[in-house]
Order: structure tokens, then C-alpha cells, then sequence
């Protein structure tokens, strides 16, 4: 077997997995036996049921110092015609998400996932990340795709079932690998995306295709992106993560070589960081890094060796 080939079949793992990755804490049973027919009508009706509005893809926040908890309210009369999902059991409640009027311009103490998904508690990061997916997922799957006739939510909002032809389709979650690839100076890759704001950079991602392993996935991207070859692809952790609809799974590689051939439609800028020289260009305001909800954060600072502090920056336009 060729040098370099030996973890592209198969992951190996990590001896240290992620810290802290923010909306992977299990705190809702789903009950997926729940969803009936009747489901959300009997909830919709209860004054007990608490209720996660979605404006757009904000929620309503409230705000104690570096925490945050999503506000939860009860049923209102009007909901019953808006598109809502069962979410799940916790606490003793169930809980239901609703897709609420886009918010207005007077409209305060509305925050999105990206801006408060890192300071969320576990069961206020799953009912937020767990309604804004399917949100995403049912604006998108409106028609039915065998036969382009309209589609009605069923089974609690989790199914879409065509009205002509009969056929059901369920939420599509798009799998993607994200990796932090290290040379043997061990100096990370960051590179600057073609849909990135100036400065920002983060670990390289991209899409596992069809027919295709996870570490196939981290080899194949890394390649096509910067010319680089990989070895020893160690799973560290994943995150869902619902922009719209991705899982990302996360890895770190090791590079066989330093020569940088950027895909030009993809990638404007890479280069490769020691601790010093990221810490230096995170300073002086050159380089910002992911924010600190996502796993790109995450693997990072798992190169780094501990926490960074870095402005709280959006990376893509």
C-alpha cells in the first residue's frame, strides 16, 4: 500500500476529542413515536406547551452577562396556521417550534443561532438549532420533486407528503467534513474562501459526495482546494449545523507536503501558522477567525492547545 494511504479507508480517532462544541449537547428526546395525525393540534391547544418562535431566522433571546436562553411562550390562537414541528420532550414540557411573521425593523432582543448559539444553554441550542433546520428545510421543499405538485407538512412537521402522487420526503441533512490539516513543523492550514469577507479564514470543508467514505471525503477536499496530499485523517468531533442544513463532521490530517495549489474558484488565499505568527496576525487585525459556535473555532483551538481570544467576527459576505 502507497505511503499516505493507510487512514483514507478508514477513521481513526482522536486520543482528544473537541471541547465544549456548541449545539452538540443532548438535551431533547424527540419522541419521534409522538408524532401522530393530532400531535400538534392537541398541543397547540394546551396552554402548557411551550412554544419557540422563529422570525425570519432569528428567536427571541434574553441576555445574563456570557449566557443566553431562548424565550419560550405559549400557544397563540394564530398558530394553528402557521407552518409549526413538534420538537421534542424536556423539563417536563413539550415543545413545539413555530414559524412566526419575518422579523420587523422595531423588532428587539431577536438574535440568530450564529450570534448566540456559542452563550445557549443544551435545550436552548437543540429547540433553536433543531427549529431553524427544519424551517430551512420545509421554505425549500414546498413542491414535490417526482411530480412538481405542492407538498403539505404531515407527521408533526417532520414529512412533507405530496398532494397529487402521495409520496413522502423527509428532512435532508447535507454531510460535510471540515479538517484541520497540520504540516510536520506543525503549522495549520487556514485558508481565505472566495465567499469569505477580507481577513477572515478558517480550517478548509467541504461536501461528502456520493459513494464516498468521510476520511475519502477530507483527503479528496484538501486536495482539490490546495494541492496538498493528507495522511492520518483522526476524527475529532461533529456539529450540526443548520445553514441551512449541514452536519459538519471534523477531523484533523497530516499534511506530506507544504506547497500550496489554491482552486481558484474556491479559495482566494491559504497559507500555513505557526501559534505565533496566528496569534501575531489575530492582533494586529489581519487574520479573524471562526466565531466561536462553530467547530472551525473548535479545531483550531484544538491545534492551539487551548482557548483564543479573538474578536467575534462573521466570516462569510
Amino acid at each position: 500500500m502507497p505511503r499516505g494511504r493507510r487512514r483514507l479507508g478508514a477513521v481513526a480517532r482522536a486520543e482528544r476529542s473537541l471541547p465544549a462544541v456548541s449545539l452538540t449537547i443532548p438535551a431533547l428526546d424527540r419522541r419521534s413515536d409522538l408524532r401522530t395525525v393530532d400531535l400538534l393540534p392537541r398541543l397547540l391547544a394546551d396552554p402548557a406547551t411551550a412554544v419557540l418562535r422563529l422570525h425570519g431566522d432569528a428567536a427571541r433571546v434574553t441576555r445574563d452577562g456570557a449566557d443566553a436562553r431562548v424565550g419560550l411562550g405559549a400557544p397563540r390562537p394564530d398558530d394553528a396556521s402557521r407552518l409549526a414541528f413538534y420538537l421534542g420532550e424536556a423539563e417536563g414540557r413539550q415543545h413545539v417550534g413555530v414559524v412566526d411573521d419575518p422579523a420587523g425593523d422595531d423588532d428587539a432582543g431577536l438574535d440568530t443561532l450564529r450570534q448566540v448559539g456559542a452563550h445557549l444553554d443544551p435545550l436552548g441550542a437543540s429547540l433553536f438549532a433543531t427549529t431553524l433546520a427544519l424551517a430551512n428545510w420545509h421554505r425549500t421543499h414546498e413542491f414535490c420533486p417526482r411530480c412538481g405538485s405542492p407538498t403539505v407538512p404531515v407527521h408533526a412537521g417532520w414529512v412533507r407528503r405530496c398532494t397529487v402522487d402521495g409520496s413522502e420526503h423527509y428532512p435532508r441533512t447535507d454531510v460535510a467534513v471540515i479538517m484541520s490539516v497540520v504540516d510536520d513543523a506543525d503549522r495549520l492550514l487556514l485558508a481565505n474562501g472566495r465567499g469569505f469577507r477580507s481577513g477572515g479564514m478558517s480550517v478548509l470543508a467541504g461536501f461528502v459526495e456520493p459513494g464516498e467514505t468521510l476520511a475519502a471525503a477530507v483527503a479528496r477536499e484538501v486536495g482539490e482546494e490546495v494541492g496538498v496530499e493528507v495522511e492520518d485523517v483522526v476524527y475529532l468531533g461533529d456539529q450540526p449545523w443548520p445553514f441551512p442544513s449541514s452536519l459538519m463532521v471534523g477531523f484533523t490530517a497530516r499534511a506530506r507536503g507544504t506547497d500550496l495549489r489554491l482552486q481558484d474558484d474556491e479559495i482566494a488565499a491559504a497559507r500555513w501558522f505557526s501559534r505565533e505568527e496566528l496569534l501575531a496576525a489575530i492582533a494586529d487585525g489581519s487574520v479573524h477567525i471562526p466565531g466561536s459556535v462553530s467547530i472551525a473555532r473548535r479545531l483550531v483551538e484544538h491545534w492551539y492547545g487551548g482557548p483564543i481570544q479573538a474578536p467575534e467576527t462573521v466570516s462569510m459576505r
